[in-house]
C-alpha cells in the first residue's frame, strides 16, 4: 500500500503531522518501527500541564475523555489563554485615556527665596524672604471630551480581544485533532499487536508441525529451519510493536496531561464508518462561517483597519477638561479653599513626522492582515477538498485491503494443505504467511487512514469537537 500522509496546519504556525506508513514485509529479521513517524505534534501542542496525582488502578480512557483532558490540560490552550488575558489588559489600558483620571496630592513646602535673583525688586522690601512654609492639599481630575484617535484605538483593542478569543478556539480545534490522531494511532498500534500475536501463534503451530515432520523424516531440516526462522522473526516483530505501543501511549498521556506514570487502557475501538454525512459544498459553506482561524484573521483585519484610522486621526484636534480643588495655607487651621478649571484644545501642527510614520506603519500592517484573510480562505478550500480526496482514496483502499485479506487467508489455507500433502515446500508456505500478515496490516492501516481523514475533515470544517463526533462513531 502506498504511503498516506496528512498535514495539518494548526494555529500560531504549530504543525501537526499525521502519517500512516505501510508495514514492511513481516518475517524479516530487521528491526522496524511500525509506528514512528506516526504522530508528530510540535511546539506547545506536544506539551501539557499534567495532573498532580495518579488515579488508582488502570484508567479507562475513551476518545471523548481524552479530548476533554487535552482541551483542559494541553499547553497550547494555556498559552492562548495567557495571550487573551494580555489583550484584555491592553484594552483596559487603552480605555483609561478616555475615562476620568482622578488623583490626589499633598505638598508641604519650606522655602527661602531670593527675589532679586528672580528679577523682583520691591522698594523697601528685603531681597531675600523666608524661610517660610505652606501646605497644599488638592484633588485633580482630567477628562477627555474628544479624542478620535484614542477612541478608535480602544475600538481596535476590542477587536484584538475578539481575535485572541478566536485564536484560542482555533487552538482548541487543533488540540482536538492532535489528540484524536494520537488516539487513533494508538488504537492502530493495538490492532497491529493483536494481528502480530495471531501471526506468532500461527508461526509457532507451523514450526511445531514442521519439527514433528522433520523428526519423522518426512520434512527436510532446511525447511524446518526456515519455518523456525520465520517464527522467531514474528516474535521479534511483536516485541518491536509492543515497544512502539508503549511509547505511543506515553505520547498520548503527555499530550492530554495525564499524571506521570498513570496506567491507562483505551476504552474505544477504531471508530470506522465508511459513510460521510456531509457534502463538499456544505463543508465549505460551514467552514467559511465557523472556522476559528478565519474568524480570528477577520477580527485582526478589523483591528488593523481601526488602528489605521486611529493613526490618521492623530492629525485631528483633541479636547479635554481638567479641574482641581484643594486647600492651601500655613497650616490646616489657617487655610483657604482654591480651585482651578481649564479646557484644553490641542491642535497638532507638526510632530516631527510621527503621525506620518504611524500611518505608514498601520498601512503595512493592514495590507498584511488583508493577505492573511485571503490566505486562510484559500487554505480552508484546500483543506476541505484535500480531506474529501483522502477519505475517498482511503475508502477505496479499505475495500481493496479487505478483498486482499480474504484472498490471503484462502491462499494460506490452500498452501498449508499442499504443504501437509508434501506438494510444496516451506518457501511457499512462508510467502503465504507473509502475504496474510501484510494483508492484515493493510486493512488496519487503511481503516486508520480513513478515520484520520474524517478527523481532518472535522478539523477543517471548524468547531472540531462537535464535528469530530459527527464524523466518527464514538459512543
Amino acid at each position: 500500500m502506498k504511503q498516506i500522509m496528512f498535514s495539518i496546519l494548526a494555529a500560531g504556525g504549530v504543525f501537526a503531522q499525521v502519517a500512516a506508513v505501510q508495514n514492511p514485509v513481516p518475517g524479516t529479521t530487521s528491526s522496524v518501527n511500525t509506528i514512528n513517524p506516526s504522530i508528530q505534534v510540535q511546539g506547545a501542542y506536544a506539551g501539557s500541564v499534567a495532573d498532580a496525582e495518579r488515579t488508582g488502578g488502570v484508567l479507562s480512557l475513551g476518545l471523548r475523555d481524552a479530548i476533554a483532558r487535552g482541551i483542559r490540560s494541553n499547553l497550547s490552550g494555556v498559552q492562548f489563554q495567557a495571550a487573551l488575558l494580555q489583550a484584555r489588559g491592553q484594552s483596559t489600558i487603552t480605555r483609561s485615556t478616555l475615562l476620568p483620571n482622578v488623583s490626589g496630592n499633598l505638598r508641604e513646602v519650606l522655602a527661602k527665596t531670593n527675589l532679586r535673583a528672580l528679577g523682583i525688586r520691591v522698594p523697601g522690601a528685603p531681597s531675600v524672604i523666608g524661610p517660610f512654609n505652606y501646605f497644599d492639599l488638592r484633588a485633580t481630575v482630567t477628562q477627555s471630551l474628544f479624542d478620535y484617535s484614542a477612541l478608535t484605538g480602544y475600538r481596535a483593542s476590542k477587536e484584538e480581544i475578539a481575535a485572541n478569543e478566536f485564536r484560542l478556539a482555533d487552538a482548541r480545534d487543533a488540540v482536538v485533532l492532535a489528540v484524536t490522531g494520537i488516539y487513533l494511532q494508538t488504537l492502530t498500534a493495538e490492532a497491529r499487536i493483536r494481528a502480530a500475536r495471531a501471526q506468532v501463534e500461527t508461526a509457532r503451530t507451523l514450526y511445531d508441525q514442521a519439527a514433528a515432520q522433520n523428526k519423522e523424516g518426512v520434512l527436510a531440516l532446511v525447511d524446518a529451519n526456515r519455518i523456525q526462522v520465520q517464527a522467531q522473526a514474528q516474535r521479534q516483530r511483536l516485541t518491536t510493536l509492543e515497544n512502539d505501543l508503549a511509547k505511543q501511549k506515553l505520547n498520548l498521556a503527555r499530550t492530554i496531561g495525564l499524571a506521570a506514570g498513570q496506567q491507562f487502557e483505551l476504552a474505544d475501538a477504531m471508530p470506522f464508518r465508511e459513510e460521510v454525512d456531509m457534502t463538499l459544498d456544505g463543508a465549505l459553506s460551514g467552514a467559511y462561517e465557523k472556522r476559528a482561524d478565519l474568524l480570528a484573521a477577520q477580527a485582526a483585519l478589523s483591528a488593523s483597519q481601526l488602528r489605521h484610522t486611529s493613526a490618521r486621526a492623530g492629525r485631528l484636534p483633541s479636547l479635554s477638561v481638567s479641574a482641581d480643588y484643594g486647600v492651601i495655607g500655613i497650616n490646616p487651621a489657617q487655610s483657604n479653599g482654591t480651585f482651578n478649571v481649564a479646557a484644553n484644545l490641542n491642535i497638532p501642527i507638526w510632530a516631527g513626522g510621527r503621525v506620518s510614520g504611524e500611518v505608514e506603519q498601520a498601512s503595512g500592517d493592514l495590507r498584511q492582515r488583508e493577505a492573511e484573510v485571503a490566505d486562510v480562505r484559500g487554505r480552508i478550500d484546500a483543506d476541505i477538498r484535500g480531506a474529501f480526496l483522502d477519505i475517498e482514496s482511503a475508502a477505496s483502499q479499505v475495500q481493496v485491503a479487505r478483498a486482499n485479506l480474504d484472498l490471503a487467508r484462502t491462499n494460506l489455507n490452500l498452501t498449508r494443505q499442499r504443504f501437509d500433502a508434501g506438494i510444496t515446500d516451506s518457501v511457499e508456505l512462508s510467502n503465504a504467511q507473509d502475504g496474510l500478515a501484510s494483508a492484515e496490516q493493510d486493512v488496519i492501516t487503511s481503516q486508520f487512514a480513513h478515520s484520520l481523514a474524517k478527523a481532518v475533515l472535522a478539523r477543517s470544517v471548524g468547531q472540531a469537537e462537535e464535528s469530530m463526533f459527527r464524523m466518527l462513531p464514538v459512543p
